[in-house]
């Protein structure tokens, strides 16, 4: 590098104290003599009194406490465990049954649940079951107590649910143990949950990089859904769904702007360019595990049923189930949608032209025919009026439910 006419050669900075620090730079700016300029920066930099060591400190940021919800009717277990658990620096929130817990869950952030066995409006038993049937809470660490030191009980509490099961008396060291497991354990699926939040930020960064389709996902989404309900699929493939919503085109993040924003049709090296966007977008979310379900979605939703589709070719069933489901939502969405290079077509014209694919090979007619019997507007209504609240699929889910019979015609 050169400085003020002089070549300098890179140097390391030690850790340690003002004394070493000073004694290690005025050695390295020695060394380029004649350089006025460096040894005024040197003493500048020396006399401020700040070690490498200050600098790191200052990053740092404070550290976070757990927060620990216990649930007990007895307000001397409550002050017991609380005492024992703030000792370890936890934050420690307590509530006397379920509706107070349920208070506190719905406002509060919690790490982990401690909760009594029997508890007065309701058992811990039912408590944990709801716990874990709610998608914002269904992943929340529950630890069970209980004065009863049956097998029975034991496996009655895991059965629900919970993650482990503690006896009365307790061992305190015991106790600490679990609980630093299970709030560790919370930790490594909050970073997983910040992992996919992040894809689907990119996501629908995609998406609003052009204005033309905004709320293209939010509305993929609830069709997707919707049909999946119809369908009565179980819950993991409505999330999968949910999901692929958002998640099924990430892979134009790595597409030219100049092929991604082109005003008019592509030519043919440029098609070719767009088509590896489901490929792409595969790469980018396999590492995850907990989108697994997701990946055959992004892959393969431009399949079609007669194998002219891409990139794979792949025909009929071979296509995954829950890829053509989205391909018909995808399709729909784009034809009513007005684009840079088309106008908005009318529902009714749009149904007509996928029938015409259909007929023509292009998708699967028994989903065709379920796909028909959704009143399209109403959900896309519904997914623009509650495109924040949407975000969640088990709101979604619930809301969809609400309005089932203005979505589903029978």
């Amino acid at each position: 590098m050169v400085f003020g006419g002089s070549v300098l050669q890179p140097y390391p900075i030690h850790v340690g104290s003002d004394r070493e620090n000073r004694k290690s730079l005025n050695m390295e700016l020695g060394s380029a003599a004649g350089n006025s300029r460096l040894a005024v920066a040197s003493k500048s930099l020396v006399a401020s009194g700040r070690t490498v060591q200050s600098w790191i400190d200052a990053l740092k940021e404070p550290t976070k406490r757990s927060t620990v919800l216990t649930i007990d009717s007895h307000a001397g277990n409550r002050a017991a465990l609380g005492n024992l658990l703030e000792k370890d620096g936890y934050r420690v929130l307590n509530a006397a049954g379920a509706a107070d817990a349920l208070d506190i869950l719905h406002r509060i952030p919690v790490d982990l649940v401690i909760l009594d066995m029997i508890l007065p409006d309701v058992s811990g038993v039912d408590f944990c079951r709801g716990i874990r049937a709610n998608h914002r809470t269904e992943l929340l660490p529950v630890l069970m107590m209980s004065h009863f030191q049956t097998a029975d009980h034991e496996i009655a509490c895991i059965t629900s649910g919970a993650d482990a099961y503690v006896s009365r008396p307790y061992h305190p060291e015991l106790l600490r143990v679990r609980v630093r497991s299970m709030v560790r354990h919370k930790a490594i699926v909050d970073r997983l949950e910040e992992s996919e939040t992040i894809l689907l930020a990119l996501a629908q960064a995609v998406e609003q990089r052009d204005n033309i389709t905004a709320g293209h996902c939010d509305r993929l989404a609830a069709l997707c859904v919707a049909m999946g309900m119809a369908m009565e699929l179980p819950a993991e493939h409505l999330m999968a769904l949910h999901r692929g919503g958002y998640l099924h085109d990430i892979g134009k993040i790595g597409m030219p702007d100049s092929v991604l924003f082109k005003k008019g049709p592509l030519d043919e090296e440029e098609w070719r360019i767009m088509k590896t966007h489901t490929i792409k977008g595969e790469e980018i979310c396999r590492p995850m595990k907990c989108l697994s379900a997701v990946l055959p979605i992004i892959r393969s939703h431009h399949e079609r049923w007669n194998g002219s589709g891409y990139p794979d070719g792949l025909a009929g069933e071979n296509i995954p189930l829950l890829a053509r489901m989205l391909q018909f939502a995808d399709i729909y969405d784009a034809l009513t949608a007005a684009r840079s290079y088309k106008p908005a077509m009318a529902p009714t014209d749009a149904l007509r032209v996928m029938q015409e694919e259909t007929d023509r090979g292009w998708h699967d007619p028994e989903l065709m025919r379920l796909f028909l019997r959704l009143k399209h507007e109403n959900v896309r209504d519904a997914a623009e009026r509650y495109a924040e609240e949407w975000q969640d699929v088990q709101v979604m889910k619930d809301s969809l439910e609400n309005l089932r019979s203005s979505i589903l015609l029978y």
